[in-house]
């Protein structure tokens, strides 16, 4: 646990946003490394298997290869801290508690991909976060250090904030480009995926504002020593969001591979007044709910993928015994259905269904008719939109039926 206690942002915590101070507490070496060797940097953070973690866990190296390759002209870095989704609140508290660590690594990536655009994409909505991004960017702009980078760019580097439509779907990727262009955040299909054709056309890389925290420390201490950091098979550390019918809820910043049951019973303090653990809702609410059968599964990507759930950002919403799974579950797909852009009209009214049936269902109102339409829904409904937001609410309705069939019984006449 020592090696936790080498992680920047513990520094920058203390220090605030304040870029010198930054710099003196260690900030900068990471990127200093940079500089020195950029053609390094990507193999650097291809060994250390670096996730996004913006809740797919897909490889950061397999989206800044092919911008790197790409033939000069503009390209694009974009730091996602749209974060909007309930129970998921890690980017807010990095973009204002530590803004440089995020802006590091987001000029890290660039100077990799010799990008001559990074976007620091925030959601208006967190204005502390806002505000300090702000801050912490005009301070990058006017040090030395973004003359070096430029230099080793080849070319003027733009350095900007562009506040986030605040609306969920605004996160997903294509969206934030379509957003970043000056229009609605509608998700397109892909391929073309960003880093082929992302912002006007141009190559573009867009990772989670945890993502770019993470490369710093990387490019400073060495891939083994991230690794290391991990339990297992397991790289780095993760900022977990904790929240629900626990003691202690927050952020915990913790190896990667935590098992669920330490991060709630140790990190947490256990259940509220004594009670049961019921469930989870893994990464926000739209994955599969794990129960008290799965509290020893390691909080990584691909143990949690083994028991057919997906870590997602982190985030860790816990259900006690007496808590209703219909009603929790109801209270989520009306987020999705709200949150739809509108663009795809199976998932706008689907979610709107997948709604009615469920708040139905919860009032007491319901017959096994809502039931068996809210099952076929969950058959026929994935799949069908540009983006994985009806996919997200089909996914939590079929598990909490899978894994809580009997609360759903229990509420038809």
């Amino acid at each position: 646990m020592d090696k936790l206690n080498q992680v920047l942002m513990r520094d920058e915590i203390r220090v605030g946003a304040d870029l010198d101070a930054w710099l003196a507490r260690g900030g900068g070496e990471g990127l200093a490394r940079a500089l020195d060797d950029p053609a390094a940097i990507i193999a650097e953070i291809a060994q250390a298997d670096l996730r996004g973690m913006g809740g797919a866990g897909f490889p950061a190296h397999k989206k800044w290869t092919p911008v790197a390759a790409a033939s000069d002209g503009d390209k694009y870095i974009i730091c996602n801290g749209n974060e909007d989704e309930p129970g998921t609140f890690k980017d807010r508290f990095l973009l204002e508690h530590t803004p440089h660590q995020v802006i590091e690594g987001a000029l890290i990536g660039a100077i990799a991909a010799r990008a001559n655009h990074v976007i620091l994409y925030v959601n208006p909505h967190q204005r502390q976060s806002l505000a300090a991004t702000r801050s912490a960017v005009q301070q990058w702009r006017e040090h030395p250090l973004f003359t070096a980078i430029e230099q080793v760019v080849g070319s003027p580097v733009s350095l900007g904030v562009v506040p986030s439509s605040g609306l969920y779907i605004g996160g997903e990727e294509t969206a934030v480009i379509a957003s970043v262009e000056g229009g609605f955040p509608f998700p397109r299909r892909k391929p073309p995926f960003p880093a082929e054709q992302g912002v006007h056309g141009a190559p573009t890389i867009v990772n989670n504002a945890e993502t770019l925290a993470h490369v710093p420390g990387i490019l400073c201490h060495g891939a083994q020593w991230y690794r290391d950091l991990g339990i297992g098979d397991a790289a780095g550390t993760k900022l977990y969001s904790l929240s629900g019918d626990v003691l202690r809820p927050g952020l915990y910043e913790l190896p990667m591979g935590t098992s669920l049951e330490t991060l709630v019973f140790e990190h947490g303090g256990g259940m509220l007044q004594e009670k049961e653990f019921k469930a989870v809702f893994t990464g926000g609410p739209s994955n599969t709910l794990l129960t008290k059968r799965e509290l020893d599964v390691a909080l990584d990507f691909d143990s949690v993928r083994q028991r057919r759930s997906r870590l997602g950002t982190g985030a860790m919403i816990v259900v006690s015994e007496g808590t209703s799974i219909v009603r929790k579950v109801a209270e989520f797909v009306s987020f999705f259905a709200q949150g739809s852009c509108g663009q795809c009209p199976p998932c706008k009214g689907g979610t709107f269904q997948l709604m009615r049936l469920l708040n139905r269902l919860d009032t007491g109102r319901g017959v096994r008719a809502d039931l068996e339409a809210l099952e076929n829904l969950c058959r026929i409904l994935p799949g069908s939109g540009r983006c994985g937001l009806i996919d997200g609410a089909v996914t939590v309705v079929e598990s909490s039926i899978n894994q809580f069939r009997e609360e759903y019984e229990a509420l038809l006449p």
